[in-house]
C-alpha cells in the first residue's frame, strides 16, 4: 500500500527537501504552502499522514490541527508537527490540540523517516 503524505510548510527549501525524502521512499506525496491551503488538502484528499510546520501564514499548524480535530471524518489522519518551536510548552500545545508526534527542526532525515513510518505501518 503506498501512503499518502500531505507536507505543509511555507519555507520553500523545506518543501523541497521533505517533497524529495518522502518520494523517494516510496510515498504519494502532496504540498501545501499555508496554513489554508493545508486545510483544503487534508479536507479533500485525506492524506494518511500531514507533516505540519507550526508557523504559517493563513493558518498556523495548531489551528489547522485543532480543526482537523475537530472534525469526525478526518480523526484516521495522522499528524507530525515539524517545527522550529521547540520549548516544552510548544510540544504541549501540539500535543494536546491533537498532534500524533512533534518533531523540532533541525532534524535528522533518518528520525524523520524512521517516525514516519512507525507512524503509518501497523503495529506488527
Amino acid at each position: 500500500m503506498t501512503y499518502k503524505i500531505l507536507i505543509a510548510d511555507d519555507e520553500p527549501n523545506i518543501l523541497i527537501s521533505l517533497e524529495f525524502l518522502m518520494k523517494r521512499e516510496g510515498f504519494d506525496v502532496h504540498i501545501a504552502r499555508d496554513g489554508i491551503e493545508a486545510l483544503d488538502a487534508i479536507t479533500g484528499q485525506r492524506p494518511d499522514l500531514v507533516l505540519l510546520d507550526v508557523m504559517m501564514p493563513g493558518k498556523t499548524g495548531f489551528e489547522v490541527c485543532q480543526e482537523v480535530r475537530a472534525q469526525d471524518a478526518l480523526k484516521d489522519v495522522r499528524i507530525l508537527m515539524l517545527t522550529a518551536k521547540g520549548r516544552d510548552t510548544d510540544i504541549a500545545k501540539g500535543l494536546a490540540l491533537g498532534a500524533d508526534a512533534y518533531m523540532t527542526k533541525p532534524f535528522s532525515t533518518r528520525e524523520l523517516v524512521q517516525k514516519v513510518r512507525a507512524m503509518l505501518e501497523p503495529a506488527a
